[in-house]
């Protein structure tokens, strides 16, 4: 046994049964949300430890939590860590994930796995009443690295490009809107973030086919350059097919969430609850970056012009002067999200040389 405190939960694992320490800024953050959206039924559907579903019962103050996990081990632990923290308001079952979706509703779910949550997306969608939370921890199919396995598991064509951290992330989104609206429901996001390894999403559900049609109209296609960096959204699979600012032949990704992915005023009111400044910085980050899909690499295009790097904010500082929207991601620490094209881009920057 080994003993472990996270947040205001002390907790012990047994061998066998996987606590993943580097994920506690993810579950940090989650707590916050939880607060922020005043929850009151909570299915942590693969428990594993349990310590994201039990600090939800204890710290959020969740009135009904429960945990899922396929280990007998696994439960075993959860049910003795949460006979130690005091916590009444948890039940624990131990049973596949998707049978349990598929035989109830929640108010909140919240798919963590190891691996990919495309097993379980279809089967979370319809047990979600209100709120759909997803971890994906396979960033290298979700950005094109493995592009075979992207494209099996989440029904969309992803590539390697310069963005591909959100573009990962915008594939996952799309994927929860496709299976949403299968069932006649709709989503609108609250946070979505790209961390380390991962990518985690925290989605409203909106029931009725009209906000199912609402959600459709916001998925669409990038069209990418990858040699200049270029690119295009496209609400079709239309693409021009040569880069209009090089002349060189173009790749689309997608289908893909084009829409809004952070609610920034909720954001913007957890940040400053966080006492880590990790995570605290992420938030902020997240609240100040523009709603636009994508954004460039400046170091990328700098070592292409031959130009050395300045500061990101003083090519936003120039963009802005002329007209244009820019700001910093937390996506990239070298991104630039602008409504400029590449074009204007390469513009300002060698003005800026």
């Amino acid at each position: 046994m080994e003993l472990h405190i996270e947040g205001e939960v002390e907790f012990e694992v047994e061998e066998g049964v996987f606590y993943n320490p580097k994920m506690i800024l993810n579950r940090d953050i989650g707590i916050q949300v939880l607060k922020a959206l005043s929850i009151s039924e909570y299915l942590d559907a693969l428990s594993a430890s349990g310590i994201r579903g039990l600090r939800a019962a204890k710290e959020a103050r969740v009135d009904k939590v429960m945990l899922n996990d396929m280990s007998p081990a696994a439960c075993d632990c959860i049910v003795r860590n949460a006979d130690k923290n005091n916590l009444t308001n948890c039940d624990v079952y131990c049973c596949n994930a998707n049978v349990l979706l598929h035989k109830r509703h929640f108010q909140a779910v919240d798919l963590d796995p190891f691996g990919s949550p495309s097993p379980f997306i279809s089967a979370a969608a319809r047990s979600a009443r209100e709120f759909l939370f997803i971890t994906a921890t396979d960033t290298a199919p979700l950005c094109g690295a493995h592009f075979q396995s992207g494209v099996r598991k989440y029904m969309a064509v992803p590539i390697r490009t310069d963005y591909h951290h959100e573009m990962g992330a915008r594939i996952l989104l799309g994927l929860a809107a496709r299976e949403l609206a299968r069932l006649d429901k709709g989503m609108e996001t609250i946070l979505t973030h790209a961390t380390d390894h991962y990518v985690r999403t925290y989605l409203k559900v909106i029931k009725g086919a009209d906000a199912a049609n609402r959600t459709l109209e916001e998925m669409g296609y990038v069209e990418s350059c990858q040699t200049c960096g270029g690119f295009w959204t496209r609400r079709e699979p239309k693409p021009a097919g040569f880069c209009s600012a090089c002349g060189s032949r173009t790749y689309m990704a997608g289908p893909l969430w084009l829409g809004r992915i952070q609610d920034k005023s909720l954001v913007g009111r957890i940040a400053p609850a966080m006492e880590e400044r990790r995570a605290r910085n992420l938030l902020e980050a997240c609240a100040s970056e523009l709603e636009l899909p994508m954004y460039y690499d400046y170091h990328r295009i700098c070592d292409r012009l031959g130009l050395t790097p300045k500061k990101a904010q003083v090519l936003i500082e120039r963009l802005r002067a002329s007209g244009w929207k820019a700001s910093r991601t937390h996506f990239s620490g070298v991104g630039i999200k602008t409504d400029a094209g590449i074009a204007d881009m390469e513009k300002e920057m060698l003005a800026a040389k």
